[in-house]
């Protein structure tokens, strides 16, 4: 029954049986780094070993002065925060549709998050950022939402117009490009994660990268004590002094996590290669399909394609849910097809809802509520997500979802 929905007893587009998206890809050349990695050391208190070696490769890869390996993303972000010395008094404009560690280290500075809406494409409007600014703003982060580069263009034109600083979060977008220029090289600094899903991974790991000298010694001293801030800070830098103790935390990455991310990075160019292809199968194959809108994408933009996001259309198959829609696809054997859940429009969290209870100096400062941001609220809510494969070897599974989705699409009259 190959015309009768697999909710309904009819048979599965999909029906392979072996996983259907593996990451990252664990090579025989992956342990290996690790277990030279383990022979060399797997505790490096200074810029020595695979620390240098990934650090000056990140730096040079973004074209940058510094680039500095933490411990996570997050602590990447609260580092360049820190690093650019926001803090209380100061707001900061962030996108209303990213996942929250973008904005949340913003919490421990100080600073007053300022949420502006997205675009049709997911991420942060330039429009709405000029709305935004005040006396009190300091700064603009960008996230490059689901591999896509924001609109950085007319976002520098307004970060320069106004004096402010530009940031980027760039952990979806490891190696995409705006109008040839690479994501995490358009702002101030920018922080890349290397957490087990990205498309160069440590497991765990971040990277800051800037050409700001001053940016990057608050940041080495924020989360490098002793060592590293005694050789890399300058002994006539007033931050020196405070090169022993550092700011008190330890944000180091682990080696381990450094040699994995090294080897991963080889892979970089082949896996955006692989990548671009299927998405631009999958964006063709699947335009104009009833019910669905393939992701955005403006001129001038090339995504790393972390994520396939698409806009799902419930008055174009007569009102029928998301909720069905997205079981019925399921049920064809699509198991990784998604619905993005803590990436969802900021205000829509109690942290940024009521922050008070965890942080009591924000109460009367933060208070979103459910129906601040529709655009990004209506992005959210009508997303579907599926992986982006890099592999030849996953066409068949690649066609595979194609075909499930055009037949439940097609046949959606038969789940009202």
């Amino acid at each position: 029954m190959p015309n009768v929905l697999a909710i309904h007893g009819g048979e599965k587009r999909v029906s392979i049986e072996r996983p259907h998206y593996v990451w990252p890809p664990i090579t025989e050349r992956t342990r290996e780094a690790v277990l030279r990695q383990l022979e060399e050391s797997i505790s490096i208190y200074d810029r020595s070993g695979i620390i240098e070696r990934l650090e000056n490769r990140c730096a040079e890869y973004h074209g940058k002065k510094h680039a500095l390996l933490t411990s996570s993303g997050t602590a990447g972000l609260h580092s360049m925060f820190v690093g650019a010395d926001v803090k209380e008094g100061d707001e900061v404009i962030c996108p209303a549709y990213t996942f929250y560690a973008t904005v949340t280290p913003l919490f421990f500075t100080g600073a007053v998050p300022v949420l502006a809406d997205c675009t049709e494409e997911g991420n942060i409007d330039p429009k709405d950022i000029e709305k935004k600014i005040t006396g009190r703003t300091k700064a603009i982060v960008v996230t490059h939402m689901w591999g896509i580069p924001g609109d950085m263009e007319a976002i520098k034109k307004i970060a320069k117009e106004y004096h402010l600083l530009l940031f980027e979060d760039g952990s979806h977008a490891h190696g995409a490009l705006y109008k040839g220029e690479k994501v995490g090289t358009c702002g101030d600094a920018a922080v890349l994660s290397l957490q087990g899903q990205k498309t160069i991974t440590g497991g765990e790991g971040g990277i800051l990268v800037t050409d700001n000298d001053e940016l990057f010694y608050r940041a080495l001293l924020f989360g490098h004590y002793n060592k590293r801030c005694k050789r890399e800070i300058p002994v006539d830098h007033p931050l020196h002094l405070f090169a022993v103790t550092g700011m008190g935390l330890k944000l180091r990455i682990h080696p381990l996590a450094a040699a994995i991310a090294d080897e991963q990075f080889d892979n970089l160019e082949s896996v955006l290669e692989g990548r671009r292809k299927t998405a631009g199968r999958m964006r063709n194959a699947l335009q104009g399909v009833a019910g669905i809108s393939v992701p955005k994408v403006g001129e001038g933009k090339s995504p790393s394609w972390y994520g396939f996001v698409m806009q799902y259309n419930a008055e174009e198959l007569g009102g029928l849910s998301i909720e069905r829609f997205f079981e019925a696809v399921v049920a064809e054997g699509c198991k990784e097809l998604d619905r993005p859940g803590s990436t969802c429009p900021l205000n829509l969290h109690p942290l940024f809802q009521t922050p008070e209870a965890v942080f009591p100096q924000y109460k009367g400062r933060v208070r979103y509520k459910k129906g601040d941001f529709p655009r990004a609220e209506e992005f959210h809510a009508r997303s579907l997500k599926l992986p982006v494969w890099h592999d030849p070897n996953d066409n068949e599974i690649v066609e595979g979802y194609i075909e499930a989705l055009k037949k439940v699409s097609k046949h959606h009259g038969d789940l009202l």
